[in-house]
């Protein structure tokens, strides 16, 4: 690489340049020190002014090497991960031949050089996906082209460098992170999902975020559970508080792709469960390229506790929900699973709860288990069980400690990069149908868990009616008021018998 020239304080460290990186480049055109004139074929152009783009600074190293650096999340500088850029105007003489020992073509070398977090899957062969106009979609870049390492020129920050072969003059090259997962994309399939005017899903408005983006709440079940007066056994699932983790968009479209199926378990799960979906709660943070926080620089999953209805919106809509469906005594809140992605670990795996309670203890490592058994890429052995104090203000924890002993709370995690089938030493990289995948096995476990296996055989395949008209998936309006007025016990309104003890089928 080649050596740079100091021009001004470096930007690796937690302050530093970064205060200065305001927003994102807007085609933002490189153009070599002490060049004069118009712009030419070759001076790249930089853009991230696109929705879930991330792009603050671009310094030139030289012709063929530059140094990116993330724009922290909006309003909170601590968080540096996730980028996703575009790169133009490249021309002949950058795709000249620079051949090593490998016979690979090297043409430009691209240093992300202020990473918030040092340890990363970058050490253990995960590599920044790529696209282009002519080839749309995603693919990985190749491993022995990225080098993640303590950088002396940036301050001994861990930088992130990739060589990458511009190879035509005409297209636009994109750059990110990991699969980018817009909400102009999770509205678009929500739109089409509600087009077909399946009887068993519904989907509405339970709030807005700060910037009014929509925090959709679905609801997948036979109608005759939403008849007045049923009881309802409710799976209540979350994905995208942080907004960064793309993974957890594609795990949750997979768990409603197959719920709404016509697949016979499918068709059981529907009719003796009530999922309960917000698939985006940082629609903000989403839409704005942030990586952990809001539009107002919270991490929302640290404010389950009392989330703010003007700080915290989405936030405080999803817990009020929760927590009326809770007092409701036609309503059992069997599962509470957030879905998140991790930087550092492989599979995916879960976290939950500690109890003083041995027999619940026990009871609520059943469904990780089972996953296990239905998910070649999930990992029990990864799965652990805390209750770490910094994890006090999360969904998990929260819900954890105000639910009964008959609900069991998780955070799903799955890896950004890859997963290790048992049995084996080597890495798979997650696609797109990957992470569905596992979706689609979180969703098929809960036949496991209610021992409902037995039903499928018993399953036909009718043509599915059509709704028509939306009945509200609760029954009664949102509470309103601050969070914190909720109690923090159910007292005697349901029977101690543990009705979810999967021993006990329907």
């Amino acid at each position: 690489m080649a050596e740079r020239i100091q021009t001004a304080p470096e930007a690796g460290s937690d302050m530093g340049n970064d205060d200065a990186i305001g927003g994102n480049v807007s085609k933002y055109i490189v153009l070599p020190a002490g060049y004069c004139g118009l712009p030419k074929k070759g001076h790249l152009i930089f853009d991230a002014c696109f929705e879930s783009g991330n792009l603050g600074r671009v310094d030139q190293v030289s012709e063929f090497e530059y140094d990116l650096f993330i724009r922290p999340d909006t309003c909170n500088p601590r968080f540096r991960v996730w980028f996703n850029f575009t790169v133009e105007n490249v021309k002949e003489s950058q795709v000249r031949k620079i051949v090593d020992t490998f016979n690979v073509v090297l043409r430009v070398i691209f240093n992300i050089v202020n990473f918030s977090k040092t340890k990363s899957l970058y050490r253990d062969g995960m590599a920044p996906m790529v696209k282009s106009t002519s080839r749309p979609k995603w693919q990985r870049l190749p491993p022995k082209n990225v080098y993640y390492y303590r950088c002396p020129d940036h301050r001994k920050n861990y930088v992130m460098s990739f060589a990458f072969c511009f190879d035509r003059e005409e297209d636009t090259y994109q750059f990110a992170y990991c699969y980018p997962y817009t909400y102009t994309r999770f509205q678009h399939y929500l739109d089409s999902l509600q087009k077909r005017n399946m009887d068993y899903f519904f989907r509405e408005q339970l709030g807005q975020s700060v910037q009014q983006r929509k925090l959709d709440l679905l609801t997948i079940t036979s109608p005759d559970n939403l008849r007045k007066g049923a009881e309802q056994k409710v799976i209540f699932i979350t994905g995208r508080v942080h907004p960064g983790e793309t993974p957890s968009s594609f795990v949750c479209q997979g768990i409603i792709d197959f719920l709404i199926s016509q697949h016979p378990i499918a068709r059981v799960l529907r009719e003796h469960l009530v999922f309960k979906i917000a698939p985006m709660l940082n629609p903000d943070g989403v839409y704005l390229g942030n990586y952990r926080c809001s539009l107002m620089g919270f991490d929302l999953n640290r404010h389950w506790l009392d989330p703010s209805p003007w700080a915290h919106p989405t936030l405080h809509g999803v817990k009020q929900l929760i927590v009326q469906m809770y007092n409701d005594p036609k309503t059992s809140l069997e599962f509470y699973i957030d879905i998140h992605a991790h930087s550092t670990m492989m599979n995916g795996f879960m976290y939950g709860n500690i109890f003083e309670d041995e027999e619940r203890f026990q009871r609520q490592a059943i469904f990780p288990k089972l996953l296990c058994q239905n998910a070649e890429d999930f990992s029990y052995s990864s799965t652990s069980f805390n209750r770490d104090a910094v994890k006090a203000g999360t969904g998990r924890r929260f819900l954890g400690g105000l639910l009964d002993h008959t609900s069991y709370c998780y955070t799903l995690e799955v890896s950004f990069y890859s997963y290790i089938i048992g049995g084996t030493t080597a890495a798979v990289p997650y696609t797109e149908e990957a992470y569905m995948k596992l979706g689609q096995n979180v969703a098929r476990t809960f036949l496991d868990y209610y021992r409902l296996n037995s039903m499928v055989e018993k399953v036909t395949v009718p043509m599915p009616r059509l709704r028509k008209e939306n009945p509200p998936p609760y029954k009664y309006p949102l509470l309103r008021g601050p969070a914190s007025n909720y109690p923090n016990g159910k007292g005697n309104k349901k029977s101690p018998v543990n009705h979810k003890d999967p021993s006990n089928s329907f």
